[in-house]
């Protein structure tokens, strides 16, 4: 078998695959070889030329995200998520497969890799052909991945049909791949596409609620409905109180930028509310930095809930607007009381006096604040049942 070298005549690789050949094509990380990925003897073909062990299952290249549920079952919205930012691109998403899917290029498993690539002589072939395209990478086992077609034919002259030259691959690196088909998900190989971009991703494709209000305001209530709705429950303050038990790095930056406020690695919140509270400036430096380090922290946590395959979340925080945590928010509620009622519950709560409790609301900001800079506000004066429909109906509205 002499081995053709292609590099405009897509057609003609089109017509090989479809007789049942083998094509080496380029992609942006490595040279794959390519055949046919819903024929067995082909895809047992690829596993003998390569020499590859019969329990690796081959991964799947297809022209696009349309693809996905033609040859896979059970597909989490995250799939689509991902191959909407991703694809073309280096990224393969491992999903649970239908039973058109060859049980030997599966190896026996349940599961098919899918993978998009951003090289437009292989994007043209694949948007030709009927079927998509088995491609483990064009080397024999245990040889380095070729990134070039001179060294795929180094490799296999003689012993396939065709090579697509498209010259040197851009990245040079597998594609990263990603296991969709069960939660938590899981990064199976770390390749050219980094794993925070994928999580940030996930994320976005989350809805992230953002309530705010004033203390004693009943904001508890609302997050309990957002829990009941499957929601991540995120209190900002909470997370601040964790940081200074847990983060060195916190701890380190408050005790340089105030000094004499951190005693054998504690902070004291006494000294430092002498030193802010006295200096805007300082007020906010220490806003800057706190923000700083709980949207990390909540990035963070996010991350992992998306991993986890979730899909809402709900951010509870006085400062929601100002630490520019409501950027990242989908919608934010405000959640209002009056002043008569906040006063109560935070005396009931907190177990003050009325005139601690009376300073507290003060040195906050008003309802119309939040109103104003919010987009949507429910009142919880009392009414709880009244409250509860209020905000689900809004809820129903826009998740």
């Amino acid at each position: 078998m002499k081995t053709k070298r292609i590099s405009r005549e897509i057609e003609t690789a089109a017509e090989l695959l479809r007789e049942g050949s083998l094509v080496a094509v380029p992609t942006e990380t490595v040279y794959g070889l390519a055949g046919n990925g819903l024929d067995a003897q082909v895809i047992e073909c690829i596993y003998e030329v390569k020499g590859r062990p019969a329990i690796k299952p081959i991964s799947l290249m297809v022209p696009g995200a349309e693809m996905i549920d033609r040859l896979c079952e059970e597909v989490p919205d995250a799939a689509r998520t991902l191959a909407g930012a991703f694809w073309p691109g280096p990224l393969t998403l491992v999903l649970r497969a239908r039973s058109s899917v060859p049980e030997i290029l599966r190896a026996g498993g349940e599961t098919v890799g899918l993978r998009c690539p951003r090289q437009e002589q292989t994007l043209q072939l694949l948007r030709k052909l009927e079927f998509p395209l088995a491609v483990p990478s064009a080397n024999p086992s245990g040889m380095e991945s070729p990134k070039d077609a001179d060294q795929v034919f180094r490799y296999f002259d003689g012993k396939i049909a065709a090579v697509i030259d498209g010259g040197p691959c851009a990245l040079g690196l597998e594609s990263t791949v990603l296991d969709l088909s069960k939660t938590p998900y899981r990064i199976l190989r770390q390749g050219s596409l980094p794993a925070e971009k994928i999580m940030d991703t996930l994320v976005s494709g989350m809805t992230i609620v953002g309530i705010t209000g004033g203390s004693g305001c009943g904001k508890t209530t609302a997050l309990k409905e957002l829990e009941n709705h499957g929601a991540l429950l995120l209190d900002c303050d909470a997370v601040y109180h964790e940081l200074l038990q847990n983060s060195e790095s916190l701890i380190t930056e408050l005790k340089t930028a105030f000094p004499g406020t951190v005693e054998d690695g504690v902070l004291r919140r006494d000294r430092l509310g002498e030193i802010v509270f006295q200096d805007a400036e300082k007020l906010k430096l220490l806003n800057e930095i706190t923000h700083r380090h709980i949207m990390a922290e909540i990035t963070s946590r996010l991350r992992n809930r998306a991993m986890q395959g979730g899909t809402l979340a709900a951010l509870d925080a006085i400062e929601l607007i100002g630490s520019g945590l409501a950027e990242i928010c989908d919608f934010t509620i405000a959640v209002t009381a009056s002043d008569e009622t906040r006063i109560a519950r935070i005396m009931e709560r907190d177990g003050i006096s009325r005139e601690k409790a009376e300073l507290r609301i003060r040195a906050q900001r008003p309802n119309a604040w939040f109103e104003e800079n919010c987009d949507f506000t429910v009142s919880n004066d009392g009414d709880r049942d009244r409250f509860i429909r209020t905000l689900n109906d809004y809820l129903e509205e826009r998740l």
